[in-house]
């Protein structure tokens, strides 16, 4: 995708990311989220963000075809160099480097910031079936990240039981006398 322009997200964009976060809530269980968000709340979620943590569009002539975003890991102080990622590809754009492409974007950022760990969320089946399967995990561990944790049967979605790992990745040096994060540009 040479034409794929990446750019800071904005409240404005919430239709078009609820477009393409919708099939992920109605077809999945890679959201454990059961109803779709109203525009208002995307909108509210996105602003939200946008507080302290970066939120990427990818974009083409066509459209918005995908969006990352961090938020916090925990949200006590001692946590603030930890940030948690997402990464959603509109349904009919998976497969062509568009996450991949977001990640980086999003991960060259949150490191110019001072971020230091990156952590990922991911539901995994026991077995593969029509709702989840394992390509999450190999995408993050493509990107560099790193099981550490694992939660077994945690999740319900579609009358089944999904289990969810952590993944992490460490992109800065851990100081004796860490600066402070930077505020998002």
């Amino acid at each position: 995708m040479d034409n794929l322009l990446i750019r800071a997200a904005v409240p404005d964009d919430a239709a078009e990311l609820l477009r393409i976060y919708a099939p992920y809530v109605e077809r999945t269980a890679v959201t454990f989220e059961y109803v779709i968000p109203k525009e208002a709340e995307f909108r509210a979620r996105i602003a939200k963000t946008l507080e302290r943590y970066p939120y990427l569009a990818a974009e083409t002539e066509d459209g918005i075809l995908g969006y990352a975003y961090a938020g916090p890991f925990h949200p006590r102080a001692a946590y603030d160099w930890c940030a948690e990622l997402s990464v959603y590809v509109d349904w009919n754009a998976r497969g062509q480097g568009i996450g991949r492409k977001l990640y980086e974007a999003l991960e060259d950022e949150l490191r110019r910031m001072g971020f230091l760990n990156l952590y990922a969320c991911i539901a995994v089946p026991e077995q593969e079936d029509e709702y989840l399967d394992s390509s999450s995990v190999a995408f993050h561990s493509r990107m560099g990240f790193e099981t550490v944790g694992r939660f077994r049967q945690c999740g319900y979605k579609f009358r089944r039981w999904y289990h969810m790992i952590w993944m992490e990745k460490i992109i800065g040096e851990h100081l004796e006398n860490q600066p402070p994060v930077m505020q998002i540009r």
